[in-house]
């Protein structure tokens, strides 16, 4: 089979740089046309950016990033550098990119390359708040019966919420653009905390990274020694939750994931549980599902394959 080809939108954050890392290691699963930008873990100015040292540091400079949305559709900006750092990147000395930022703006790349290829061959990888792909849709209805899926990461159910009681991150940024997103009718698989909280960085895979002797993998595995010290600390777990390469691993080995169908819906009115994701998993409504919702992973199987793909570059 040809690689798949994929538009990650990204607001990194050291797991965006794994998820990133990861597709760019992968290129007989994985093409990757571009790379947009979204405001979320840090504001825009630094997620262009970050998307950009990445690519570098992988030595994939051809690959094109975009600078996308600055704000959420209608709400004020949050962000989480108490997480990720004042770079959204801390961790490792990294240089400043010499790689240029397109001049497009990235919900444009988004249409236009939707509109140019053929129809259900492009997927989109969201990784952030999902502003740039909601305003896509509200500009250019046209493109959602051309994506062939989107991919992202977001959400809870057991889990419920890391940002507030009920809501995880990405949704809870831009809950108005996640309800578009998901009333959209496009085909959506979800990498929630329910998983992403399964794939533990532990010293023990943090070390396994460091066994690789690469640049990719000593920056990665500072990365995440970094990223891991806020939520080991919340979580009293024995390492930290690597969100965003779900999203990309499922793309490379989906018989790593399991989960059910199910219908999902955001919460966007409700003060106490804003940005919440009702997910039916238990099938007690009516509502059509609208969502593959994952729930499951093989922990282990996903850090092999993080490990052994960020050792190619």
């Amino acid at each position: 089979m040809p690689p798949r080809d994929i538009i990650i939108d990204t607001d990194p954050g050291q797991d965006d740089a794994a998820a990133i890392l990861l597709a760019l290691g992968s290129p007989d699963e994985i093409n990757v046309l571009g790379i947009t930008a979204v405001a979320g873990n840090v504001p825009l100015v630094l997620t262009q950016k970050n998307a950009r040292i990445v690519c570098e540091l992988a030595g994939k400079t051809n690959v094109p990033v975009f600078a996308g949305c600055d704000a959420p559709l209608v709400r004020k900006l949050v962000t989480a550098e108490h997480v990720h750092g004042k770079t959204g990147l801390d961790g490792p000395a990294l240089p400043d990119p010499d790689m240029p930022l397109q001049d497009q703006h990235g919900v444009d790349f988004i249409i236009e390359t939707l509109r140019a290829r053929p129809a259900e061959t492009v997927t989109l990888c969201p990784l952030g708040p999902l502003t740039n792909i909601a305003t896509a849709l509200q500009r250019a209805p046209d493109i959602a019966e051309r994506i062939q899926e989107i991919v992202l990461m977001g959400g809870a159910y057991f889990e419920v919420g890391n940002i507030t009681p009920a809501a995880e991150f990405n949704i809870y940024v831009d809950p108005e653009a996640a309800d578009i997103v998901f009333k959209s009718g496009v085909n959506t698989t979800i990498m929630p905390l329910d998983v992403t909280h399964k794939v533990l960085v532990t010293l023990k895979r943090i070390d396994a990274l460091r066994a690789q002797a690469t640049p990719v993998c000593d920056a990665m595995a500072d990365m995440v020694d970094f990223f891991e010290r806020f939520d080991t600390d919340k979580y009293g777990s024995d390492g930290a939750p690597l969100h965003d390469p779900c999203v990309t691993a499922y793309l490379i080995k989906p018989e790593l994931f399991s989960g059910r169908f199910i219908n999902v819906e955001i919460e966007t009115l409700s003060e106490l549980t804003l940005g919440m994701t009702v997910a039916d998993w238990w099938g007690v409504t009516d509502r059509a599902p609208n969502a593959m919702f994952m729930g499951d992973v093989d922990a282990q199987g996903f850090f092999d394959l993080l490990t052994e793909r960020l050792a190619r570059l």
